[in-house]
């Protein structure tokens, strides 16, 4: 069996906070990778982790020990605006609270990466406008987001998380806010329609609801990698 190219490669991640006796860890000694044309799930109880592991592997949050290697890249080697570059183009992030901003139009948020990495405004608007159909929300494009349902509102933050083709796309609990049925269906369509040989997906989620839809489970206890799992039941 050919192994799919390294598209994430966590080596050695411990992050703690606070100091001395005060010293609280919330990773140990992570080490994982993840292929492109994976969809990888975290898992595990409240508290074992997970959030923080993503934000280590997306470049939010430093790790206080190892290395995080997107694609080859050592992210945390990276200077400050290196690495927020880098983020811009080869990251795209789906928070579970969504975060759209509720003055500009559907098309507007999702037009938001371009913008930021210098397309001019009219063409912005056009890529965007492709992205919606693709998650199927082109008759939404006009519409501010208090106007969609939870489940378009989160159709709408993946067009705009994929908007500028990242390499690795990140959701944190994204059927949290979502019924069964909407989340389940969710994470489907991020399967068959957003997940390619050229792109890695991490979900963070204690929805068990979704795990057979994964390639992979790493499981998450007392900020210990426990174990991994082929998709299914951990």
């Amino acid at each position: 069996m050919t192994m799919p190219r390294p598209a994430i490669t966590a080596s050695a991640i411990d992050k703690w906070f606070g100091e001395g006796e005060a010293r609280t860890y919330a990773l140990r000694q992570v080490s994982f990778e993840a292929g492109f044309g994976e969809m990888l799930l975290i898992v595990g109880p409240s508290g074992s982790g997970k959030t923080t592991l993503l934000s280590v592997i997306s470049g939010i949050l430093r790790p206080d020990g190892g290395e995080v290697s997107i694609d080859g890249t050592s992210i945390w080697a990276l200077g400050n605006d290196a690495l927020a570059e880098f983020r811009l183009s080869r990251i795209g992030f789906v928070f579970q609270d969504y975060h759209l901003f509720p003055r500009l139009t559907t098309l507007e948020n999702v037009a938001i990466p371009l913008i930021l990495r210098q397309r001019d405004w009219d063409s912005a608007l056009v890529e965007a406008r492709r992205y919606l159909e693709v998650v199927g929300l082109a008759n939404r494009a006009e519409l501010p987001p208090i106007k969609l349902s939870g489940g378009e509102q989160q159709r709408v933050a993946i067009a705009r998380a994929i908007v500028s083709q990242p390499d690795i796309l990140i959701l944190d609990e994204p059927t949290a806010s979502l019924d069964g049925d909407t989340g389940r269906g969710i994470i489907e369509f991020v399967r068959h329609q957003v997940l390619n040989d050229r792109r890695c997906i991490v979900i963070v989620t204690h929805d068990a609801r979704i795990f057979d839809l994964a390639s992979r489970i790493l499981q998450m206890e007392d900020g210990k990698l426990k174990g991994i799992a082929r998709g299914g039941t951990p």
